[in-house]
């Protein structure tokens, strides 16, 4: 599966769970909106989310102000990490640098959290 795919397959499973799944509203209620997206280092794949209680959009590119960034060194490293996205997965690719976070951590806490009601 590309890159491309999965990234717009996660916008439509986070529409989803935003019209279908009360749990996900309520935490997304108790977090407050989150803009987040998710590149490729060379941002030749890029798709960006904005989140709320109102609306989920997904657009593709990567937009400047956004809260968190997920920056993969190449796709292949995207597709591996994303397929198992375990906690033990993110901190490994963090430290082999298969994977780059800007923005806070806080926020990418605050992601998983709210990933794991999908």
């Amino acid at each position: 599966m590309t890159l491309k795919l999965m990234l717009w397959l996660l916008g439509v499973m986070l529409k989803r769970a935003n019209r279908k799944k009360p749990r996900f509203r309520e935490r997304l209620a108790e977090m407050g909106d989150l803009d987040w997206g998710i590149a490729t280092e060379d941002l030749s794949i890029a798709r960006h989310y904005r989140m709320s209680q109102d609306e989920m959009i997904s657009k593709p590119g990567l937009p400047v102000d956004l809260d968190l960034e997920l920056r993969f060194r190449d796709a292949q490293s995207a597709v591996a990490l994303l397929k198992r996205p375990t906690q033990r997965a993110f901190l490994d690719a963090l430290v082999d640098g298969r994977l780059r976070v800007v923005g806070d951590a806080k926020d990418l806490d605050r992601l998983q959290r709210l990933l794991k009601h999908l």
